[in-house]
């Protein structure tokens, strides 16, 4: 008697095998093996925002360790004027007190830009020609002065919890324009502070959290196939469909199910597509020149926003773009001059990527945001100090492109920045905004979760009506 094989092997089964030998990448793996999907067949279909936005998508250039503001964005003449003399503050690097600190002068030099005069720091030259396009934001204020909190609150809003990235609530509300790419895409060199809680989806859907893209020859793992053949390749794909039609069938209604295979094939579209992205061949030797890119160079913040601007005009919503990690970053306690090849790294690409977005037409449909965790301290416990301290009272960031006054600046610090003086702007205001100009309403964007409804803001936030077009 012939025994016949089993082949009545499970669905689940079938597709771990796969995972390990082609071509699920690990935000799609986490969707397609998760317990609970939203109610929906397709998690990433395009949905219509609350009211007609401004911007399509949003470009986040995050700068990890927390940039001087006082160095860069916020010029402070009596800073430097009164330099060495001591002034009184209630809280050091988080402890609460009464402290004598001495104030520390800027060590760059600040001068009017562009035909709109604000004034900007040599630490970013580039920029600087590139702010008539941008409304610079010098009042923010974060909830916490170490790292891993404040990157947290930048990112989710939550400065204790682990949250929902902004960009994955982006994701959730308007889902993708081309569901052969992630609706969120994060490129990072190396690993930031609170890893990566900061594109993750926490309590929303798997789908909508970031898929991570590291600067070199693999920027993607496992998206090349590991099968010999395409063919062979397909035949797989074949295969699991079939199967997946039949469980489907058996369950019929069940959009959890549906939800599941919809992320499988956006596997399969991103192997298809992801690769051309990165494929910076076809682009002229003056774009390559535009953001300081050696041509064949897949490394530095050049070739990130280049692979930005690529990903935004094939329809991804958002993507991050992050400078460095938790180390060598601006966290300059030591000595402010370690800015400068910082700066120098960030300063000519994103200049580049501005102009880029506007010579193609699409500045005016994407929202550009650079910022970093917190500013850094106008003052130092000793005379002769090199570096600055962690500083959550106020920092600057910019926002340019579609919705937002361009040439302008909101808020202002002290006569020191060492506080808001005026037109204090929460970090949940910010996160309001940026949704405000995708057509998103910060409190009807809620995810309902152990019983409450969550939002990206909390219960807080307002949108900074006077920088709005």
């Amino acid at each position: 008697m012939t025994t016949q094989p089993n082949f009545e092997f499970s669905r689940r089964g079938m597709l771990r095998s796969l995972v390990g030998g082609s071509l699920l990448l690990p935000g799609i793996v986490s969707e397609l093996l998760a317990e609970e999907v939203p109610a929906r067949f397709d998690p990433l279909a395009p949905r219509p925002p609350h009211f007609a936005p401004r911007a399509k998508r949003v470009i986040f250039l995050y700068m990890s360790g927390g940039v001087s503001h006082v160095d860069s964005w916020d010029p402070k003449p009596k800073l430097l004027a009164d330099a060495g003399k001591t002034i009184p503050v209630s809280e050091f690097q988080g402890r609460k007190g009464d402290f004598q600190m001495f104030l520390k002068a800027p060590q760059w030099k600040f001068a009017p830009r562009g035909q709109c005069g604000t004034e900007v720091s040599d630490l970013f030259p580039h920029m600087a020609e590139c702010v008539d396009d941008l409304c610079v934001i010098r009042s923010l204020k974060s909830d916490h002065t170490n790292h891993y909190e404040a990157t947290l609150g930048i990112h989710t809003g939550s400065f204790t919890f682990a949250r929902p990235s902004i960009g994955s609530w982006v994701s959730y509300g308007l889902g993708t324009e081309n569901r052969n790419l992630p609706s969120f895409v994060v490129i990072a060199p190396q690993s930031p502070y609170a890893g990566g809680q900061v594109w993750g989806s926490d309590f929303l859907p798997g789908s909508h959290q970031g898929t991570l893209v590291v600067p070199g020859p693999e920027p993607v793992a496992n998206i090349q196939r590991r099968t010999p053949t395409s063919r062979l390749q397909q035949l797989e794909l074949d295969l699991l469909s079939k199967r997946n039609e039949q469980h489907l069938a058996s369950r019929l209604g069940d959009p959890q199910l549906a939800a599941r295979i919809k992320s499988f094939e956006t596997a399969f579209g991103m192997q298809m597509e992801m690769p051309e992205v990165f494929d910076l061949s076809e682009e002229s030797d003056a774009t390559l020149n535009l953001y300081g890119l050696p041509r064949g160079s897949t490394q530095g913040f050049a070739w990130q926003c280049l692979v930005a601007r690529r990903l935004a005009e094939r329809g991804v919503r958002f993507v991050e773009l992050i400078d460095v990690g938790s180390s060598a970053n601006w966290d300059a306690h030591g000595d402010m001059q370690t800015h400068a090849p910082l700066a120098k790294n960030i300063d000519q690409p994103i200049a580049g990527l501005l102009r880029d977005l506007k010579q193609r037409g699409m500045l005016d449909e994407t929202l550009v945001v650079w910022t970093t965790e917190f500013g850094r301290t106008p003052f130092n416990a000793a005379a002769d100090a090199k570096g600055r301290e962690h500083h959550h009272w106020v920092f600057s960031s910019w926002l340019a492109g579609a919705g937002v006054k361009p040439g302008i600046t909101y808020g202002q610090s002290d006569e020191y920045g060492i506080d808001v003086a005026e037109n204090q702007v929460h970090v949940h205001d910010f996160h309001a905004t940026i949704l405000h100009l995708l057509g998103l309403d910060h409190t009807r964007l809620t995810y309902r979760h152990t019983g409450r409804d969550y939002r990206l803001t909390d219960v807080h936030g307002q949108v900074i009506d006077p920088i709005l077009t």
